[in-house]
């Protein structure tokens, strides 16, 4: 990090505060069509006000959520991602991620608007179906990333995937 971004990552997130607990912190920020992070879906454990623009939502681990990332100039959008990550505990190995404290497991990383809009009609599609994302199988937000990154529609998630998926989780110790 540089310049000003320095200084104020450290205001939202202080050296003990991640330390302290087993969550994973993520930094929101909403500056009027500038910059605008926000978390599409995800149940979290904890959110800290840190000021009018800046929040910060804490995960449990094992906690799935989308994390939407977006940034404009005076031209137009100059950057858009969506990563959907898992919170990992403490002594876990992770991916570092900007604004996300300590990590996570990046399931799917998208990046470019296009590409972030097929992602998120995947997750409308999904809870149509009535099923919350954060329960959707791990292995499908990662065929998604493949299938979007090779140029490919991805398939849909079917109920009979989810219940196939609830089925082999409960006998996993």
């Amino acid at each position: 990090m540089t310049g000003i971004a320095a200084p104020r990552m450290r205001d939202a997130f202080p050296a003990t505060h991640h330390a302290r607990d087993d969550l994973v912190h993520v930094e929101l920020t909403w500056v009027e069509k500038r910059q605008e992070n926000w978390i599409r879906f995800g149940t979290p454990a904890r959110e800290q006000i840190v000021d009018r623009r800046r929040r910060i939502l804490s995960f449990r681990p094992g906690t799935v959520f989308a994390f939407v990332r977006w940034a404009a100039n005076d031209f137009g959008t100059i950057f858009s991602r969506i990563d959907i990550v898992r919170a990992v505990a403490s002594g876990q190995a992770y991916q570092t991620l900007p604004f996300v404290r300590p990590g996570g497991d990046i399931l799917l990383k998208v990046e470019s608007w296009p590409k972030v809009e097929r992602v998120l009609q995947a997750i409308d599609a999904i809870e149509r179906l009535g099923i919350e994302p954060e329960s959707v199988s791990p292995d499908h937000w990662r065929h998604i990333h493949n299938r979007i990154t090779a140029g490919h529609a991805p398939h849909s998630y079917t109920l009979d995937q989810h219940r196939a998926f609830l089925l082999r989780k409960r006998t996993e110790p």
